[in-house]
């Protein structure tokens, strides 16, 4: 892969794949540490809600963060408050003092973390390896946090069920020490833009207004709030399903997450043999409405094989599309506005999560899991339709 030529994106790449695997693993723990202690599906929705919430109110001051500060430094301050939210879970579990309100405070902390990470982090690869590695090194980045599924929630689930999820924190906390110290050996400071002496509020406007009048750039933004809305919600519906449905333990848990992994990998790697050039809108679309047919079959499974088979397909559907918005924002996008227009697509993305947590979780608190697979589905369906026919009749000639 083109990208693995450079030093810095070598460095970058071990460091997160060790951290990765212990973020799946801390995933899988508090969802599962959720039920055990609320046994409600809405409350584990609103974890979601907390934990991606931050987006929503602080994406646009990320992305001027991005643009104003030397990335390199941010990362790692926001790779630290991570590292010690993720000890101090562990803590409070194994000393038998965790209550519901915690981890709803250390998700809410992750959140605030994790807003201005994302962002930094995905313009910060674009100076790692300039524009002709870029698409390689997302796919390789995207094929790296899915090979993390894949591993660190079978991990989870063997070591929840044996030692109990305190193990799986701890592991996940000591995982961010890998990407610190990668961080900390890259010659790529990541140097903010020479100031424009403008406003933030100024700044950010400036990057709404490219994203809303590039047409490209427009829809795909939208389908990225639809799909993240209506599709992304694993950590709610998952978890009721191995329990509920399938009569699972935690170990079968952590092989469901595995396998949308295993799917995700998989598109990872045809995504990447596509060429270096952004991928046609064409594959968006497909992609996305083949992921809201997946969800809604899931609605009818009863057996582990089947529902294994489907996710991992899910995970491969979900993975072209991501992978495929993420390189053509990149793409498209001018230099001096990568780090404002890259927090859109975080709102889109990772802010729009906690809306379909909410949604899901009072969805399946009333109806069942069933009906949460079935309902957001088919809602994700028609946004998406319609999002692409909105984008049609605007681009016919008049």
């Amino acid at each position: 892969m083109r990208a693995f030529a450079h030093r810095d994106f070598r460095l970058f790449f071990a460091g997160q794949l060790v951290s990765l695997v212990g973020t799946w693993m801390q995933s899988v723990a508090q969802s599962w540490l959720v039920l055990e202690l609320t046994n409600s599906p809405f409350k584990l929705g609103l974890i979601g809600t907390l934990q991606f919430g931050p987006v929503l109110f602080l994406s646009f001051f990320a992305g001027v963060l991005a643009d104003r500060l030397p990335k390199r430094r941010l990362l790692i301050a926001s790779q630290s408050v991570m590292c010690a939210q993720a000890l101090l879970l562990a803590a409070l579990v194994y000393r038998g003092h965790v209550q519901y309100w915690h981890v709803a405070v250390m998700a809410s902390i992750y959140g605030v973390a994790n807003t201005i990470d994302m962002p930094t982090r995905q313009a910060f690869i674009y100076e790692m390896v300039g524009r002709e590695s870029l698409r390689s090194a997302i796919a390789l980045n995207s094929a790296m946090f899915n090979g993390a599924r894949v591993v660190g929630p079978a991990l989870a689930g063997l070591v929840i069920a044996r030692w109990g999820t305190a193990l799986a924190f701890f592991f996940n906390g000591l995982s961010f020490l890998a990407v610190i110290a990668a961080l900390a050996a890259l010659h790529a400071a990541g140097l903010p833009r020479a100031s424009s002496g403008r406003a933030m509020h100024h700044e950010i406007a400036e990057g709404v207004r490219y994203a809303l009048r590039t047409p490209r750039i427009a829809l795909v933004l939208s389908l990225v709030m639809a799909v993240s809305v209506f599709f992304f919600n694993y950590n709610t519906l998952v978890p009721l399903l191995a329990r509920d449905i399938l009569h699972q333990d935690a170990h079968g848990f952590g092989l469901l997450m595995t396998a949308i992994g295993c799917g995700a990998v998989a598109g990872a790697i045809v995504l990447a043999s596509l060429g270096a050039e952004r991928p046609p809108v064409q594959v968006l679309i497909v992609s996305a409405l083949a992921l809201g047919g997946a969800t809604m079959l899931m609605a009818g499974v009863g057996r582990f094989g089947i529902a294994a088979a489907l996710l991992a397909v899910m995970g491969f559907c979900g993975m072209l599309f991501m992978t495929g918005a993420n390189t053509t924002v990149q793409l498209t996008v001018p230099d001096d506005l990568r780090g404002r227009v890259m927090s859109l697509h975080t709102l889109m993305f990772a802010g729009m999560i906690p809306v379909g947590a909410f949604l899901v979780g009072s969805v399946t608190e009333a109806l069942g899991p069933r009906a949460g697979f079935l309902i957001t589905g088919a809602c994700g369906v028609v946004s998406v339709t319609a999002i692409t026919l909105r984008w049609r009749w605007y681009r016919r000639p008049r």
